[in-house]
């Protein structure tokens, strides 16, 4: 009976050696890589390139930037890298020179909003810019953007004694096609008008005007009311409104039809002639 049991155990003992020697026999070998083997995996790191082709002198918006992938050391020198603080600082910033679609885009590239000489840099050579104050009926409801064109509209109300009642009250158009360069302190092309920051109305609009139209823009002011209409986007550039002033008599059949009051009337003589005044 023991010499059995031996039997069995060197027959169990053997055939677990032999299942031991096919598995490693079937396992691929392993290498031992040491610290100076192990592969080196290179960082990879996002920069900020055209989208498109950005002509000089185009106001950035966010779609006009893409996000191109690489190591860092093979990186275009001087390229902005893609975080939050650099998207944030190039809304609204001005493209200095041609930029090809798909190039990266340096910080020599761009002049951004906060600049010293930016406003001044976004200005077209012989124009200058001039602000005027608005409110929510004046400034189309702070729906006005930066890039839009306007018209500006004059209401003024004539003194009693120099204007017949239909003629009391005029309007005209001033200033035409004028392009608007910021809207209280946003000077983003496309972007949202003020009126879509947390519900905020616009107060005041930079318009680009020439010296002269800056002159008029002065006065008129100072006559009466002044309105903004924005232009539609397929206007032709070149078109200019009428420039034939309105009276309220032209808009109220009321007024058109009302009598100027009959005063005293006095024949004046001169000498051999003779003319009728009369006195409202």
């Amino acid at each position: 009976m023991p010499l059995r049991l031996l039997v069995v155990a060197l027959m169990l003992a053997g055939a677990t050696a032999l299942a031991l020697i096919a598995y490693q026999v079937a396992q691929p070998p392993r290498v031992v890589v040491g610290p100076a083997q192990q592969a080196v995996v290179p960082l990879t790191y996002g920069y900020l390139t055209a989208a498109h082709a950005l002509p000089a002198g185009t106001l950035a918006r966010d779609d006009d930037f893409v996000v191109k992938q690489g190591p860092r050391d093979q990186m275009p020198d001087g390229a902005l890298a893609d975080t939050p603080e650099t998207r944030g600082s190039l809304r609204g910033a001005l493209i200095r020179h041609y930029i090809e679609s798909g190039a990266a885009v340096g910080e020599n590239d761009v002049l951004r909003p906060r600049d010293r000489g930016f406003l001044a840099a976004v200005l077209d050579a012989g124009t200058r810019a001039v602000s005027v104050g608005v409110d929510p009926v004046s400034g189309v409801a702070g729906l006005i953007w930066p890039g839009d064109r306007v018209d500006l509209l004059l209401t003024q109300e004539m003194d009693a004694a120099n204007a017949s009642l239909s003629h009391r009250v005029l309007s005209e158009t001033v200033l035409a096609n004028i392009r608007v360069i910021a809207v209280d302190q946003e000077i983003v092309q496309g972007a949202s008008g003020t009126a879509g920051i947390a519900g905020k109305l616009a107060r005041t609009v930079t318009l680009q005007v020439t010296a002269d139209q800056a002159e008029k823009l002065a006065v008129a002011e100072r006559l009466g009311k002044i309105n903004l209409a924005i232009r539609a986007a397929t206007d032709d550039p070149a078109s200019v409104p009428g420039r034939e002033t309105v009276f309220g008599g032209d808009v109220s059949r009321a007024l058109s039809l009302a009598q100027p009051p009959v005063g005293l009337r006095m024949q004046v003589i001169e000498g051999d002639k003779q003319r009728e005044v009369t006195f409202h």
